[in-house]
Parts: C-alpha cells; structure tokens; sequence
C-alpha cells in the first residue's frame, strides 16, 4: 500500500503529522507550565491558619475558610436545580419532542446562549434575583445566575450524547415490550451516561471559575454562613475565584492569590476524580 502513495503525498502526510504531534505537545508544554507555575507559587504559601480562618484586618489574618464554604454552597446549589433541568429538557428534546423544526430552534437557543459573555449574565442575574425578586446580594441569587448560565452546557452535551446512542437499542427495548421511560432509563441513559458526566463536569469547571457573575449577585463578604443561611435571601459571599481576583487585583496580595489558585486546582481536580467514579458505579449500578 505504501508503494502506491507517491513521494510527495508520503512528505505531506508525515508534515502534517508532524505538525499535529508538535501542536498536541505545546499544549501539553504550556498545560504543564501552568500548572508548574501555579503550584509552584501557591503551594508554599498555604497553611493551615489560611484554611481555617477567615480574614480580619483587626486581627491581622488572611483566611479563606468562608470562600471554601461558599463555593461548594454554590457548587452544590447550581447543580441541584441545574441537572434535572438540563438533563430532562435534553431527554424531553431528543426522545419525546415531535415537532423538529422546533428542536432545531431550541438547540440553536441553547448554543447562542452558551456563547453569551458571564458579565451579562451578571447584569440579568442582578436585575431579576437581586432587585426583581428581591433576593438581595446572596449565595442564592448568584446560584441561580449559574443555573441559567450553564443549562444551554447540560442541554446540548447531554442531548449529543443521547445522539451517540444506537437507534438498535431504543427499537430493541420495545420490542421486547418495554414502555418509552423504561426503555430509556435502562438502555438509553447507561449507554450514554459517561458523556453525560463529562458535561456536568465541564459545568461544575464554569461554576468553580466563575467570578464576574458573581460579583454582581453573591457579593464579596467574607463572613461564616451555614447551609440555611446559604439559601437564604441577603447572605452575601464570596467564592475562591471572587477572593482570588480581590488578592490579586485590590489588594495586590499575590502570595495569597496564588495560594488561592493552587487550591482551586486541586479543588477542580478532586471534583473531576470523583465525578468520573461516580459515573463508574452508575454505570455499573443501572
């Protein structure tokens, strides 16, 4: 077979892998770079009075205690009302819904507002939960604002990857008399649970790194809340990544900052490792 390519189809095709190999390994480089660097600069600097603290300027301390609360009050929030909405609008979209021009307007909707900038997010999120809803600068309302910033992710993922399930097994199930929720829950769904997973992590990744859209919605208090006064109307706070960009930017502490940012990672990645074990056992639980 390689007699039958000529010469200089065989030099095109080893330039373009090499041009596909060097691409791969500069994103590699500068991936591990980054990381490198982060961890670098942060590390040093976290220690356990930062992590168990919270910040005062009578007492003199720098801690993050509520800005870890907080985001996972808010990872936790923005997921709960998030995933049956997006999950089921997308199984509703790609298993039930009849009318396909409609669908294809929906996911055109889905994937413009996907592509829409945080900050405006945050000016609506502001003027409907904040001022309209009278919800006041609050964990809630900047969950919220989330939960409409990352539905058009869960719908769209979660609809290609109902997509990339044969049609076999949906004609299978039915034929063996199974109903259409049946069928889907059992032959559907694990087949496609692996990429639905992938969205929600894609998801928490957005609401972990949000800042600007929090900003106008959750606030920048520092202070201790509980899980009710989480969800409450005008309990306000701050995440990591709006307690990041007030170090860095007001306060120019950069020790503190990349500390911040050492942490978010391994927070990231904690969250990516056990969303992929739990897809595993669901996996293997359904």
């Amino acid at each position: 077979m390689n007699r039958m390519i000529s010469k200089s189809r065989r030099v095109k095709i080893a330039l373009l892998n090499g041009l596909i190999w060097a691409a791969a390994g500069i994103i590699c480089l500068l991936l591990i770079g980054l990381v490198v660097c982060i961890l670098y600069k942060g590390l040093p600097h976290i220690t356990g009075e930062l992590l168990t603290s919270k910040p005062s300027l009578l007492e003199g301390t720098v801690g993050i205690l509520p800005n870890i609360l907080n985001t996972l009050y808010i990872i936790l929030m923005t997921l709960i009302v998030v995933l049956p909405l997006g999950v089921g609008s997308a199984i509703y979209l790609n298993e039930y819904a009849k009318n396909k021009k409609a669908v294809k307007l929906i996911e055109l909707a889905t994937e413009t507002l996907a592509g829409i900038p945080s900050i405006i997010y945050g000016l609506v999120g502001m003027l409907i939960f904040v001022q309209f809803c009278s919800l006041g600068t609050s964990l809630l309302a900047g969950a919220l604002t989330l939960v409409i910033m990352t539905l058009p992710t869960i719908i769209r993922t979660t609809q290609e990857s109902l997509k990339t399930v044969p049609d076999s097994y949906r004609e299978g199930g039915l034929a063996l008399g199974a109903g259409k929720w049946h069928m889907i829950r059992t032959a559907v769904l694990p087949s496609a649970i692996d990429r639905i997973i992938t969205g929600c992590i894609l998801s928490i990744g957005r609401i972990v790194g949000e800042s600007t859209a929090l900003l106008f919605t959750a606030g920048m208090a520092n202070e201790m809340l509980g899980m009710i006064s989480a969800v409450t109307p005008n309990h306000a706070g701050s995440t990591l990544t709006v307690s990041l960009y007030m170090y860095a930017k007001e306060r120019g502490d950069f020790d503190t900052a990349f500390a911040i940012a050492a942490i978010l990672l391994i927070l990231t990645l904690i969250i990516n490792l056990s969303a992929k074990f739990a897809a595993k056992k669901l996996k293997k639980g359904v």
